[in-house]
C-alpha cells in the first residue's frame, strides 16, 4: 500500500508572505491542520495549527480582540513555519509513512513525487484510513488472535478451521514482535462466519493452536483466552 494511493492528491498551500490572519482561514475552510509553504514556487516551509498556537499563545491572552486581529494581520507565514520541512516520497509504502511520522512527532508532511514535485500531503487520518482498510475492520466481521509456532503452515491450519465454518477470511497479519522464541503472533479477521456454530468453531481452534482472543464485532462479544 503505497503512500500515493492513500494521500490527498488536494494541497491547500500559502505563501511564505502569508499573514498568520490567512493561514487560520485556510485551515478553517478547508479543514486542514498542515499547510506546505511556498515561496517563488519552491517549497520552504509547513505551518502546522501547532505553529500558529505557539505563535499567538503568548500575548493573545492579554490583547482586546481588536489587537487581537490586527496582530494576526501583521504576523507572517515565514517568521512562524517550520523550515526545512519533512516530506515523503510518494512510492514510500504507508508503514513507511507511518515511521516517518512517528520518529518526527508529526501529524502530516507533504508527498513529493520522483522528481521533487510536490503531489499531495499525507497525514495521520489518512494512515487511520489504509489500516482499516488493510485490516477490514469496517466489515464487523470477527478477529481472532493466537500465537502459533513460526513454522510452515501453522498459519494455513487456522485459517483452513475458519473457512470450514462458512468464515472469508478479509485479512491476516502477523508479527514476531513480543513473541516468545520459536512463535509469532497472527492476527486473522473473517466475516460471514455461522454465529451459532462459534461456540464450535473455538473449540476447534483452540485444539489446533494456542488461540489468544476473540473479538466479534457484530455481536460485540469479546473474550480472552490467554491473557
Amino acid at each position: 500500500m503505497l503512500v500515493r494511493n492513500w494521500m490527498n492528491p488536494t494541497v491547500i498551500s500559502i505563501e511564505a508572505q502569508g499573514s498568520m490572519a490567512e493561514a487560520l482561514q485556510l485551515m478553517k475552510e478547508n479543514g486542514v491542520k498542515t499547510l506546505p509553504v511556498f515561496d517563488r514556487g519552491s517549497l520552504v516551509g509547513v505551518l502546522t495549527d501547532r505553529d500558529l498556537k505557539r505563535a499567538s499563545a503568548s500575548d493573545a491572552t492579554l490583547l482586546e480582540v481588536h489587537e487581537l486581529l490586527h496582530l494576526l494581520g501583521r504576523v507572517k507565514v515565514r517568521d512562524i513555519m517550520s523550515r526545512k520541512p519533512i516530506t515523503i516520497p510518494d512510492s514510500y509504502t504507508i508503514e513507511e509513512a507511518a515511521e516517518v511520522l512517528h520518529d518526527h512527532h508529526i501529524s502530516g508532511a507533504p508527498v513529493l513525487d520522483a522528481r521533487g514535485r510536490l503531489v499531495g500531503l499525507v497525514t495521520q487520518d489518512d494512515l487511520f484510513r489504509a489500516l482499516m482498510s488493510l485490516t477490514g475492520v469496517k466489515r464487523r466481521g470477527i478477529h481472532l488472535a493466537f500465537e502459533l509456532e513460526d513454522r510452515p503452515g501453522s498459519i494455513k491450519e487456522m485459517a483452513d478451521v475458519i473457512r470450514r465454518h462458512g468464515g472469508r477470511i478479509v485479512s491476516i497479519l502477523s508479527s514476531c514482535d513480543r513473541a516468545p522464541q520459536g512463535f509469532r503472533h497472527v492476527y486473522i479477521r473473517a466475516y460471514e462466519v455461522d454465529r451459532e456454530q462459534m461456540d464450535v468453531l473455538l473449540k476447534e481452534l483452540q485444539a489446533a493452536g494456542r488461540l489468544l482472543y476473540l473479538v466479534d464485532h457484530r455481536e460485540n462479544r469479546r473474550e480472552i483466552f490467554h491473557p
